[in-house]
């Protein structure tokens, strides 16, 4: 479904207090999915999940996209911020945007064909 709540990102400043955070209060478990940098994810739904890694900032979301290309080009048309999509090897595309009020949100597209 195009505009879906897919994935979100929590930066913390310590994982492991996040991750135990998050666990009690959701019941949600993390695995690290071995991809060389800590990243630790959990789904939320069939469709859905989000990760815990080191970083400042805030809650980042992100929502699906049938043609990020054209969503991003949508974005940048009505006024806001458009990223240059990043690929996520086996998994499909990124990009971070930042919306008319200075909000900053994500797009992907799945496409288990990018390469690394």
């Amino acid at each position: 479904m195009v505009g879906k709540m897919v994935h979100f990102e929590l930066p913390a400043e310590d994982t492991a207090r996040a991750r135990g955070f998050w666990s009690g209060v959701f019941g949600w478990s993390f695995a690290d999915p071995g991809m060389g940098v800590e990243y630790w994810m959990t789904r939320t739904g069939d469709e859905q999940g989000g990760a815990v890694y080191p970083g400042e900032g805030g809650l980042l979301l992100y929502f699906d996209s049938e043609d990020i290309d054209a969503t991003l080009a949508k974005v940048a048309e009505l006024g806001g911020k458009a990223g240059d999509k990043s690929p996520i090897p086996h998994v499909g595309w990124f990009a971070h945007c930042t919306d008319t009020e200075g909000n900053t949100f994500g797009i992907f597209q799945s496409d288990e064909s990018v390469s690394a």
